[in-house]
């Protein structure tokens, strides 16, 4: 398979790969100990941010608020697990909303806020398209967020997606999300490493949800580290599970996974861990000509569909195949003018031990 990694291009694809020590010469060497420099500031800063916040009482919010998270710079599959929980909360007949900051979105006012991938982000907006009677609230003042949907939505609970960095809301439940890929990267903070806390801060979590744990050989390493620091919390194990395809004009059909047979396939995809993305089509048993990365949260343009169709036809692809996240954002694009066919991969995440014991920990929250 060819690999395009666009990603590369972007000064934070470099930073990422320096951070996870995949880059390697006199150069990189020379770059990281800067990076190393400016680690050591930037952790000065978040400890005295936790530490300022330690000395305020937290916001207590008249809903239950549960808190999903990851300690890393990068993607884990906390959006996943967001939608996991809320689609079993509704399903218990609990009012559940989501607060998101809303990533990159272009509208920074949330009282200007539209139903649009612009003003939400493109996970936010995924969000909402997937779950049509869940409110989704995109602003960056949580609190403020939090009070919307309890004001107009009479909801009994709150989700914070991406919410373990947010000290201001007093939490019910704290979940951290690890990929065990690649779990705490080189244990450095960000720019040197990918953390965006001390290790120390994961002594906060009361769960941890470690992902894709099917693409590891073994989980006992970071699990035994996690132990050491939070020997309170409950870790559990998951794993990305492909559903079926669907076509980029059709998103309530969906079609088997067994349209990849005897099909050549060119993948895109701006996501946060566009390997794992790569490795579930393979786990189809699909043939794949090209792979296109592009950073995460890539707002595609005409030129790069183009390039892409381009480069598909000369490989002699059959169908194109697009992660939901990346879907969102080529909806006001021409992608059906195109003559290879766009798929999009659904994906749910299945706790594979103690799924039970997960259901009871949500539900306990309103028992307390």
């Amino acid at each position: 398979m060819q690999k395009l990694k666009m990603e590369q291009k972007s000064i934070s694809g470099y930073l990422y790969n320096l951070a996870l020590d995949n880059s390697q010469g006199f150069l990189a060497t020379v770059v990281k100990c800067g990076l190393f420099i400016a680690s050591f500031f930037y952790g000065l800063i978040v400890r005295i941010l936790i530490w300022f916040h330690s000395l305020k009482k937290p916001c207590r919010l008249n809903c239950k608020v549960i808190s999903v998270g990851n300690i890393t710079w990068g993607g884990t599959g906390k959006t996943i697990l967001v939608e996991f929980i809320a689609r079993y909360l509704k399903q218990k007949e609990h009012k559940v909303a989501i607060l998101s900051r809303g990533y990159k979105r272009k509208t920074v006012d949330s009282r200007k806020l539209g139903i649009d991938i612009s003003s939400m982000g493109d996970e936010p907006y995924m969000l909402s398209q997937k779950l049509r009677d869940v409110p989704i609230i995109v602003d960056t003042d949580r609190v403020r967020a939090a009070k919307v949907a309890i004001r107009d939505y009479a909801v009994d609970a709150v989700i914070l997606d991406d919410g373990f960095q947010q000290w201001k809301i007093k939490k019910d439940l704290e979940i951290v999300v690890i990929d065990t890929k690649c779990p705490l990267g080189n244990r450095h903070m960000i720019p040197r490493g990918i953390l965006r806390e001390p290790l120390s801060s994961l002594s906060r979590a009361d769960i941890f949800v470690l992902t894709k744990t099917d693409l590891v050989a073994d989980t006992s390493q970071i699990k035994d580290f996690l132990r050491k620091i939070n020997l309170k919390a409950i870790i559990l194990e998951s794993v990305h599970k492909p559903v079926g395809f669907y076509r980029i004009d059709n998103p309530e059909e969906l079609l088997s996974l067994d349209i990849l047979k005897g099909k050549t396939a060119t993948l895109f995809s701006g996501i946060g861990d566009p390997g794992s993305f790569e490795s579930l089509i393979k786990s189809l048993r699909a043939n794949v000509g090209l792979s296109f990365r592009f950073p995460d949260h890539h707002r595609y343009s005409h030129k790069d569909l183009d390039n892409i169709f381009k480069n598909s036809q000369n490989k002699h692809s059959d169908i194109m195949i697009t992660t939901e996240k990346d879907a969102v954002k080529l909806l006001t694009l021409p992608v059906t003018s195109y003559p290879l066919p766009v798929f999009v991969l659904r994906i749910e995440i299945i706790i594979t031990k103690d799924e039970e014991r997960f259901y009871n920990r949500l539900l306990r929250l309103y028992s307390l």
